[in-house]
């Protein structure tokens, strides 16, 4: 199956900067989707593909900077890139600490706006595999019996067979069946990698 061709949305109410910013992100052959508001993009369809957002900071009945915090509590996992004609540090300060790639004063150079929209969507790629990796660990782990959950506990905190045994009331045998089972149905190759494979899933959490 071909990968879907990177997308970059452009919100912003005046008309003409909107439809010149998607003009330029098209001539470098990427997908450009204009809305004059925040609602109109919500109510859209999105492709699952890679994607950005280039978002104007002053919207009608509502800032940008609040959109952008409603999509994070919406977990809409998107790259945002501000652009302003009315820029100050304090404002820029607080949408970079919310997570904004980049902040750009207008007028900006056009490759300016292409760097950040590129370096946007390759963040946006890691992402989206990071996620899908993440997806496939919890399946994997949603296969495990409640026992083997708790013996994979024990094992990951560094706990000898023996130990596990004593810990769970039952015998190194049965424990040491427990272990060989999660390291097929989680496809470890090693303890590191299972142990690897616990953090990630207790930092989704």
């Amino acid at each position: 199956m071909a990968a879907q061709r990177p997308v970059v949305y452009v919100i912003d109410d005046d008309r003409s900067m909107r439809e010149a910013v998607q003009d330029l992100i098209a001539s470098v052959g990427l997908d450009a989707r204009g809305f004059a508001s925040p609602q109109e993009f919500l109510e859209a369809s999105r492709p699952d593909a890679p994607a950005c957002l280039v978002l104007d900071v002053r919207l009608p009945g509502s800032s940008g900077l609040n959109f952008q915090q409603e999509l994070a509590r919406a977990g809409v996992v998107i790259p945002v890139i501000f652009i302003t004609g009315h820029g100050d540090i304090p404002m820029s300060v607080r949408a970079i600490k919310a997570g904004a790639m980049e902040f750009l004063t207008k007028p900006f150079r056009d490759q300016e706006l292409l760097d950040a929209i590129n370096a946007a969507i390759e963040h946006n790629r890691a992402q989206r595999s990071d996620a899908a990796v993440l997806g496939d660990l919890q399946q994997r782990y949603a296969a495990l019996t409640p026992r083997e959950r708790e013996v994979m506990a024990l094992v990951i905190r560094g706990k000898l067979n023996k130990q596990v045994a004593d810990e769970l009331g039952v015998s190194e045998v049965t424990v040491k069946v427990h272990r060989g089972q999660i390291m097929r149905k989680m496809q470890a190759k090693s303890l590191p990698e299972l142990v690897r494979m616990g953090d990630a899933l207790r930092d989704c959490r």
